[in-house]
């Protein structure tokens, strides 16, 4: 049989569209109580500009065409950050700083991978522009929980990174050969014990120093005798203090896969019990007409992963028999109800999926 749609791409079906639907709204109304307000940039846009706004770029993963109205090359996102970002440093380029946008929306992936097979998901969340301070990185992580939380995501937890750890120490108290920096990263992240002594040994220790947040911070700091990074510590004892209990905390401070363009402060949000991430953040920086950087801190949920199977109780319908005056149906959708009234004289309940039948003046569940 020919499949009816690409690899990596489905149809998303009652009752679960519907549930991803109040799930995304649930969640921007928790982001945008913070102050974030809305945008949303097109599905598409000119590659060039769109893959030059991160300073990592943001392009490697996305399906280019070329447009036959202007012969230019555009890019379908693969990600919402970098059109945010551009809205950000162009759009609102005028706006007093902080400036704080949300955002929802389909993203496409060139290809998909064997942990991660769907290339169209959608992506929910909120970039804070124009501030690298303590103080936005805690809100930026406040939100983040509040928005799981607003998803109704159990369990969940925040597992901290410092993207930019290994250039910080190489270019200061542990110098390294810039030959050698790439397999450096490569093989602390990948937790490569023996590849790591083989480049740079004074860097062993930081494959130890991961795990629950208190021990793992710990084992930094008696780690870093020469106070390098002192400030960056001290910043995420802060954030982990402003978290407190409302989630489990770890850190791996090594961890870079997926942060190439975060700068100090990178985090993955996991939470259901599931190993895979539902979301990521951190700090980045945004790239302007000529060359200027402007500080930023976001976040982005995975929106397919907060979806679990829909409560019962999100399929609460009611069926109206063949005849039912329209005045009642209206008056029983004012009360909350989802009516589906019968066309014709062979509908039943039980074909409309209905919980509920509407019969003698009342709603009766079946």
């Amino acid at each position: 049989m020919t499949a009816l749609l690409p690899e990596g791409l489905r149809d998303r079906l009652p009752p679960f569209a519907d549930a991803a639907a109040a799930i995304e709204a649930r969640v921007l109304a928790a982001i945008g109580a913070h102050g974030y307000e809305r945008v949303d940039p097109p599905l598409a846009e000119f590659a060039d500009g769109l893959g030059t706004r991160l300073k990592a770029g943001a392009l490697h993963d996305a399906v280019r065409f070329v447009d036959p109205v202007s012969q230019r090359t555009l890019a379908i996102r693969p990600d919402l950050t970098a059109q945010v970002a551009r809205v950000a440093a162009t759009r609102m380029g005028h706006h007093p700083r902080p400036v704080r946008l949300s955002y929802a929306g389909a993203v496409l992936k060139l290809r998909a991978s064997q942990l991660s097979p769907a290339r169209e998901t959608r992506q929910i969340g909120a970039e804070l522009f124009g501030l690298d301070s303590l103080a936005a990185a805690q809100e930026v992580v406040t939100v983040a929980i509040d928005a799981l939380d607003a998803a109704g995501v159990t369990r969940a937890s925040i597992d901290f990174t410092l993207p930019d750890l290994v250039d910080t120490l190489a270019a200061g108290p542990l110098p390294v050969a810039p030959d050698a920096l790439d397999t450096l990263r490569q093989r602390l992240d990948a937790k490569d014990a023996g590849a790591v002594a083989a480049v740079a040994p004074d860097y062993l220790p930081l494959i130890e120093a991961a795990g629950p947040f208190e021990q793992a911070l710990a084992r930094l700091r008696a780690f870093d005798r020469t106070g390098a990074l002192a400030t960056r510590l001290d910043g995420l004892a802060a954030i982990a203090a402003t978290v407190g209990d409302r989630v489990a905390m770890t850190l791996d401070p090594t961890e870079r896969h997926g942060f190439e363009y975060q700068t100090w402060l990178g985090f993955s949000l996991f939470g259901g019990g599931a190993g895979t991430e539902i979301g990521r953040g951190g700090t980045y920086a945004v790239v302007h007409e000529g060359g200027a950087e402007e500080a930023a801190t976001g976040f982005s949920l995975y929106a397919d992963r907060l979806l679990g199977d829909p409560p019962a109780h999100d399929r609460r319908r009611l069926f109206l028999p063949l005849g039912t005056p329209t005045g009642e149906a209206a008056r029983l959708r004012a009360a909350g109800w989802v009516t589906v009234a019968a066309l014709t004289a062979g509908d039943t309940p039980e074909a409309q999926v209905c919980t509920h039948v509407f019969a003698e003046g009342e709603a009766r569940q079946l």
